[in-house]
């Protein structure tokens, strides 16, 4: 009870350790105060009941909000590996965003599977919502392709995207993989964090687009 009073109300991840520093459990709760207390309440089956006799530690780490804690549950539970966790999360259960660097001229979605093909991964994302919001924002400031289609550069015309200023136009050859590769390299780096290019060529535009009195823009 001394322990628990300890405890925030706020959201967080918790960590049951057994005698030998063993991860047995790893949860997520929307109050850690509460949450954890119910397991010295009540079992509600003779698993939990057994993992609750076991408990020598619990480790807690407060987080900001539900989906931060949702976040760290699923890292925690692929690092650990709790025994107890009987839903072991894997890869598919939350979104990333994937760039295809293995590509010639690599594209950029969402995806649920991590795989090993020379792509990079950026996520999880909370929700799908998370991630389809980012990639709105990424069309809007970065012309990379969002099409299936094989790049040879030889295509007859292009799609609409070239035409209202949303792709390069890499099909038609308007332009080469080292060009587009660093668009792509731009995509990255926003999604790194690292977004002080971006901003200064958002604000150069938005002064240019002044200059001409094209405040729509």
């Amino acid at each position: 009870k001394a322990f628990l009073r300890t405890l925030t109300e706020g959201p967080g991840v918790y960590r049951m350790l057994n005698a030998d520093g063993e991860v047995m459990y790893v949860g997520k709760a929307k109050n850690l105060r509460r949450r954890v207390g119910s397991y010295f309440t009540r079992a509600s089956n003779t698993r939990i009941a057994s993992m609750v006799g076991q408990i020598q530690e619990i480790e807690i780490t407060a987080t900001h909000t539900e989906a931060e804690a949702l976040l760290l549950e699923n890292t925690l539970i692929k690092e650990h590996r709790p025994r107890y966790n009987v839903r072991l999360k894997d890869d598919k259960r939350y979104p990333y965003i994937k760039i295809t660097y293995a590509e010639p001229f690599p594209r950029i979605f969402a995806t649920r599977r991590m795989i090993h093909d020379g792509s990079r991964y950026f996520g999880p994302y909370a929700n799908v919502a998370a991630v389809h919001h980012t990639l709105d924002l990424l069309r809007k400031l970065f012309p990379y392709r969002t099409c299936n289609r094989e790049i040879t550069g030889t295509d007859r015309r292009p799609c609409l995207y070239y035409h209202i200023g949303r792709c390069l136009g890499p099909c038609i050859g308007v332009v080469d993989e080292d060009e587009y590769r660093g668009v792509v390299e731009r995509v990255a780096n926003f999604l790194e964090g690292r977004t002080q290019d971006v901003l200064d060529d958002l604000e150069a535009r938005m002064k240019g687009a002044a200059a001409r009195l094209d405040f729509e823009a």
